[in-house]
């Protein structure tokens, strides 16, 4: 009962379709006064005795005030017979059950009609169906009703301080009502949000810190990350990293329970600069679980690590099923993921093969000394936002730093941030940069290209520019390529952010239509976009687009943990930019036709000198093994590795490479640190 009515009380805006769909489904089963609340609310009635009558009479409660116990016995009571009498329906020989697995191939009668998915169906037992009809009693099951709750917030817990209550208090008009006060003028939205305060800044933690001011509710959020060198600078600490998380997930998983079911959750995860610790939900009893779990990650490795031999081969075995999955995934996700692994810096990013050869001979004894050592040195970072005070703030990460009791280092053993590598300036005559690559998986015929489009322009209208180019020229380039010449059933283009960085990525797959041949159907696209449709566009084209991105960059955030989101991204990247959103929306208020040509001209065509601009263009091949779009099987090198640097003698002079270049090339582009 609590925590259904927490849910209620704290329900947060979510997907307007999902929302008239529930209404929907709710008017056959609620009178109007419980269209929203009944599937979100346990139903209670309302029993009361007429002692002059000798009458009860029963009714169904549509009240919004708030409820943290049973109003009478008797509602209980009823309660718990509406429980049972629903649990009595449940009878075995109603039960249906499907059991997958890969051991039942070639063992299966039955077809399923749209899909062709083999099954069969026989009757259970009977001797089960007894079997599970008499029960042993839940007591000698080691089977109990759950205890209480300790995460559930008490009423003082809820309780809204200063800026988050005031906000809270704004959002209701005079009957009471909440209203939505995010509901703002484009001068209001213009206006930047508060950014979080910084408010510890002593060699060992820096701390930002902001009091919720617009959402009002009794939540909090907090991101903690411990930063080091030393978690994912090899390809075994990054799968050591997977482990540990995938064994503190699951070992803890009992204890986090009754905290998830009171909105409270966690998340660790081993990153290239260092161990983050997240947490998030009602503040009233969030500084206690981060506590303890802190305490098990950092303290109680027995707690979070495998006990035996044969546990841990079972999460190894998760991991490696996970990393072998990626054989499996669509050819154009291959393309896109060596590509990106281009413009990503050493120790930032390892290939699929880099990370398998790397767990294959990990060991218990392995991921033991690196979890000792996740915590015991490095620079703290955090963000503490929602229904804190400053106090508050400090007093839980200095509850935190007392659990973990790192050394501190020194700022020359910080790690170095992310910062994009830029891939090689080539003329419009030349052909582009290429990879091309073997489909791993040999059974699927789909040949697929992405070529890649880099932007190194880091001010606001660089960036926003290249977001109006994206949705000017999605629709043309989906209409000629998919609809007009049908060269593939997965075209699309869009814009990535990588640091500072844009990436304009267009991608084509087949089954039967070539890699070769769907890149220069791509090219010719490009090469032709400018006269084709960005020269014929009017002014009230590009005011079309402006206004779409400009409504869509000033929707209001829904959810706190959005802004916590971006707030965090600010901080982590070393940035600071808080109006990050405002400042690129102002750049938009002042776009026009021919700075989208300028721009166009400048990074595709290469007007600009190379060392500040010029043609970035990346082009990766994926090349299927069976089927139409076939064709000879690449090489994994190019002889990049050995020194042949200009890739393979290709009669177009481009630098070609294989998958087991990649490497090289990035070490060859990778500042030294």
């Amino acid at each position: 009962l609590q925590l259904s009515d927490l849910q209620w009380r704290y329900l947060t805006k979510g997907d307007a379709a999902n929302y008239a769909q529930s209404l929907v489904s709710a008017m056959k089963k609620y009178p109007p006064s419980l269209y929203v609340a009944g599937p979100r609310r346990i139903a209670l009635r309302d029993i009361s005795e007429d002692d002059k009558k000798g009458e009860t009479t029963v009714k169904l409660l549509d009240t919004s005030e708030p409820r943290s116990q049973f109003s009478s016995n008797a509602q209980r009571e009823d309660a718990r017979r509406a429980v049972t009498n629903y649990a009595s329906k449940l009878k075995v020989n109603d039960v249906k059950v499907t059991v997958l697995s890969k051991t039942f191939e070639g063992k299966t009668s039955m077809s399923e009609r749209w899909y062709g998915t083999k099954y069969n169906i026989k009757p259970i037992k009977q001797a089960t169906l007894v079997r599970w009809s008499s029960p042993p009693l839940a007591s000698g099951m080691g089977i109990s009703l759950p205890r209480p709750n300790l995460f559930i917030p008490s009423e003082s817990g809820l309780r809204l301080k200063g800026k988050t209550k005031a906000v809270a208090e704004k959002n209701k008009n005079m009957n009471g009502k909440t209203i939505d006060a995010r509901k703002k003028t484009f001068e209001e939205r213009m206006v930047a949000a508060t950014p979080p305060a910084l408010i510890r800044d002593d060699g060992r933690w820096t701390v930002h810190f902001k009091q919720d001011d617009v959402f009002g509710k009794p939540k909090a959020f907090v991101i903690l990350q411990l930063s080091s060198k030393n978690t994912y600078d090899t390809p075994k600490k990054a799968v050591l990293g997977q482990l540990y998380e995938a064994c503190v997930t699951d070992r803890l998983e009992e204890y986090a329970y009754d905290a998830t079911l009171a909105d409270l959750s966690y998340n660790v995860q081993v990153l290239p600069r260092g161990v983050r610790l997240s947490f998030g939900g009602y503040n009233d009893r969030l500084a206690d679980f981060a506590s303890y779990i802190t305490g098990k990650l950092a303290r109680d490795l027995d707690d979070v690590l495998p006990e035996t031999d044969e546990e841990f081969e079972r999460y190894k075995d998760n991991v490696v099923r996970s990393l072998r999955a990626f054989d499996v995934r669509q050819p154009y996700f291959h393309a896109s993921n060596y590509a990106t692994q281009t413009i990503q810096p050493i120790g930032f990013v390892y290939s699929n093969t880099e990370l398998r050869d790397a767990i294959r001979d990990v060991t218990r004894q392995d991921l033991t000394i690196y979890s000792k050592n996740l915590w015991t040195s490095g620079k703290g970072e955090a963000l503490l936002q929602g229904n804190l005070d400053e106090k508050e703030a400090l007093d839980f990460v200095n509850d935190i730093d007392k659990t973990l009791r790192f050394n501190a280092i020194s700022s020359d053993q910080y790690p170095p941030r992310l910062r994009a590598l830029s891939l090689p300036s080539v003329p419009v005559s030349s052909y582009p940069t290429k990879i091309t690559i073997s489909e791993p998986n040999a059974s699927n015929d789909n040949a697929a290209t992405q070529v890649m489009l880099q932007c190194l322009g880091k001010s606001e209208k660089d960036h926003v520019i290249i977001e109006i180019l994206s949705a000017i020229i999605s629709e043309p380039f989906y209409e000629d390529l998919r609809t007009k010449q049908q060269l593939g059933y997965i075209v699309s283009s869009g814009v990535r952010a990588l640091e500072e960085t844009r990436i304009l990525a267009f991608i084509v797959q087949s089954s039967n239509v070539p890699a070769e041949k769907l890149t220069a159907a791509v090219m010719k696209f490009l090469n032709a976009f400018r006269s084709d449709y960005l020269e014929k566009l009017s002014e009230g084209d590009v005011l079309t687009s402006v206004k779409g991105l400009l409504d869509k960059r000033l929707e209001p955030d829904r959810m706190l943990a959005a802004e916590v989101t971006r707030n965090w991204g600010e901080i982590v990247s070393g940035r600071m930019q808080f109006d990050r959103i405002q400042r690129e929306s102002a750049a938009l208020l002042d776009i026009k036709k021919d700075d989208v040509l300028k721009f166009w001209d400048e990074n595709f065509v290469g007007s600009l000198p190379s060392d500040i601009g010029g043609r970035r263009l990346l082009v990766s091949e994926v090349v299927p093994k069976v089927g139409p779009a076939s064709t000879k099987a690449p090489p994994k090198s190019m002889g990049y590795p050995t020194g042949k640097k200009n890739g393979s003698a290709s009669s177009n002079g481009a630098l070609v490479l294989g998958i087991d270049d990649v490497e090289q090339f990035r070490k060859d582009r990778t500042p030294s640190t």
